[in-house]
């Protein structure tokens, strides 16, 4: 009788030679490394694990990863297989290297994956170019929260890069993973490089950079590094002179007098000590192991201070951070926190202006080269008397080109065909505008569910102590206008061609959080819209709504693939907090600085 079932496929067999001998069917086409050598394994006996068990084919090892099979290993019917046992010792140390190898594979591939997506980020809000899927937007901001814009979009692009890297080995070394963090920060400071010399040197987030790799050093306790840490010491030296001033004066001054560096020189001087002493220059040594110890003590906040301001409301680390930075004065720790908390709602403040920008560049559209239309050039249009919508349009096909733009809209031929095709798509988004209008607002809750503005601010020109990536506060009270204009798609999308503008208000900073007073949904609550009066303007908002709308120029330059995980990463990590860099837990310092002064006496004694 025939049988239904389908006949299976003869097994090829191979010889197996050395530890064991014999003859085995398999099935070349199935069958992978780690199965023959199971199988191998149990055919020894005596319950050797398989880990143990060596195999070679044609002069080279049969390895597990990556998963292949037999035959697209090579292996043919009635190849000769060599089998070899290793030691249970051996084994383990086979099979520790194999996974150290891996290790150090998928830690090279992620440095990669990181630097490709700082890169990335940087070019793309560089030039103002935004995605429809991105929430966060990059600005540079000095110390008092002030958008910075200097040098070529070169070196904007490889300063916003640089500060992004460094941030990110910040937080690995707040994580005491020192040896991650030291790669991190070496393609920082390759970024750095990238910008113009003379524009780093008056900053002092480069000297950070050298003090925070060398600090990685002494912690993994490297010292083949010992040379190069000192030359590092030199540079970071030499930089905090250059743009704080000789013993600080002029970060004095910039700070009102406040001591914000302080646990910076405690880690410098500690760092000059320690390279001092092991290089046999024990005086050299003591003078900066002294001076760091004395700086340390100043640092030793009372808890009597502090519980006096956490009596006045702050939380114990602002309070502290405070103190530290001020000598423990009351007033002058109460006026800071004062400051901080002022800087944060002008931020909120601005945040929510700039969110509103976002959701009227949303209505325009991006250019052929994925920008946003630029609103500053549309208002200068306006002003002088073109319609909103139509000056935008011309701005958008003529990628942010003013010159352009005002000689198609004074064209009266190109602004006849201009106002027809926008008319044509309106007629066409209108079929569909009541599906249209939840979509829209379904979008609008998306924008404001996760509006983060990352902001990695640069000390300005003039020598203000460093910039830091932004502020990380979320938005308060922030929130879209669910009644978004009829033409978006029934998706919840933008209409094609329309893209949400990724530039969160300037002066905010980086953080992916929710703005605050949104539910946990993502829902802003009800009454707090970002358009106060949504009948004003109404015309221009539903006709710009439909301006991109299939048009053959957008999206005429492809988008490249995006590494979103890390990006978002990248992005969640900065933290916008000026004083970050400076607010140092110094216990670490301490404990180092008794140690090396204990070396010292030592030596002294003997």
């Amino acid at each position: 009788m025939a049988s239904d079932e389908a006949p299976k496929p003869a097994a090829d067999r191979i010889r197996v030679v050395g530890k064991w001998v014999g003859a085995l069917e398999v099935d070349l086409g199935a069958w992978t490394a780690p199965m023959l050598r199971a199988e191998v394994a149990r055919r020894v006996g005596g319950g050797v694990e398989p880990e143990r068990v060596g195999l070679i084919f044609g002069g080279r090892v049969l390895k597990d990863d990556p998963p292949a099979s037999l035959l697209e290993a090579g292996l043919k019917a009635n190849a000769k297989v060599l089998s070899s046992l290793a030691s249970p010792d051996r084994a383990k140390e086979i099979a520790a290297e194999a996974a150290k190898a891996k290790a150090e594979e998928e830690h090279a591939a992620r440095l990669v994956r990181l630097w490709d997506a700082a890169k990335a980020m940087s070019q793309r809000h560089t030039d103002g170019s935004f995605l429809e899927d991105e929430d966060y937007n990059l600005d540079l901001e000095d110390q008092s929260g002030q958008k910075v814009m200097f040098g070529s979009v070169d070196d904007m692009k490889a300063l916003k890069m640089a500060l992004m890297l460094h941030q990110k080995g910040k937080t690995q070394m707040k994580k005491k993973k020192y040896k991650e963090a030291l790669d991190v920060l070496i393609m920082a400071e390759e970024a750095f490089s990238l910008c113009d010399s003379k524009l780093i040197q008056k900053v002092d987030n480069m000297p950070m950079l050298q003090l925070d790799i060398v600090w990685c050093y002494f912690v993994l306790r490297d010292v083949s590094c010992l040379e190069v840490a000192g030359t590092r010491l030199e540079k970071a030296r030499v930089g905090f002179e250059r743009s704080h001033g000789k013993d600080s004066s002029r970060f004095r001054v910039l700070q009102a007098g406040r001591q914000a560096d302080l646990a910076i020189y405690v880690r410098l001087e500690l760092l000059e000590g320690v390279v001092a002493y092991h290089n046999g220059h024990t005086e050299k040594a003591r003078e900066s192991l002294t001076s760091a110890q004395a700086k340390y003590l100043q640092l030793q906040v009372p808890d009597e201070a502090i519980s006096m301001l956490m009596d006045m409301g702050y939380e114990a680390r602002s309070a502290k951070r405070a103190l530290k930075m001020t000598g423990y004065d009351i007033q002058s720790s109460v006026d800071l926190l004062c400051e901080e908390r002022e800087k944060k709602i002008r931020r909120q403040e601005e945040d929510r202006e700039r969110q509103r920008e976002i959701l009227e560049q949303m209505r325009y559209g991006k250019t052929p080269m994925n920008k946003a239309v630029d609103l500053q050039k549309l208002k200068d249009l306006t002003n002088i008397g073109f319609e909103k919508y139509l000056a935008a349009e011309a701005l958008r096909i003529n990628e942010n080109d003013a010159e352009k733009a005002l000689d198609l809209l004074t064209n009266p031929e190109e602004n006849c065909i201009l106002q027809n095709k926008i008319q044509a798509r309106r007629s066409r988004a209108t079929r569909g505008s009541s599906s249209s209008r939840a979509a829209a607002a379904r979008t609008a809750r998306a924008i404001n569910n996760r509006q983060a503005f990352v902001s990695a601010p640069p000390h300005a020109v003039d020598g203000n102590a460093p910039p830091h990536a932004a502020n990380g506060n979320p938005q308060e009270g922030n929130q879209a206008d669910g009644n978004l204009p009829e033409g978006n798609d029934v998706d919840s999308k933008p209409p094609e061609g329309n893209d949400v503008d990724s530039k969160p208000p300037e002066g905010n900073d980086v953080d992916s959080k929710p703005p605050e007073g949104n539910d946990v949904d993502g829902n802003p609550p009800e009454g707090n819209n970002v358009d106060d009066n949504p009948q004003e303007g109404n015309q221009d908002v539903v006709m710009t709504d439909e301006v991109a709308v299939n048009d053959e120029d957008t999206n005429s330059i492809p988008v490249p693939a995006r590494d979103v995980s890390m990006e978002s990463e990248l992005a969640d990590e900065l933290t916008g907090d000026a004083l970050d860099d400076y607010d140092i837990e110094v216990s670490d310092e301490g404990q180092a600085i008794a140690e090396y002064m204990s070396l010292l006496e030592s030596v002294a004694s003997s």
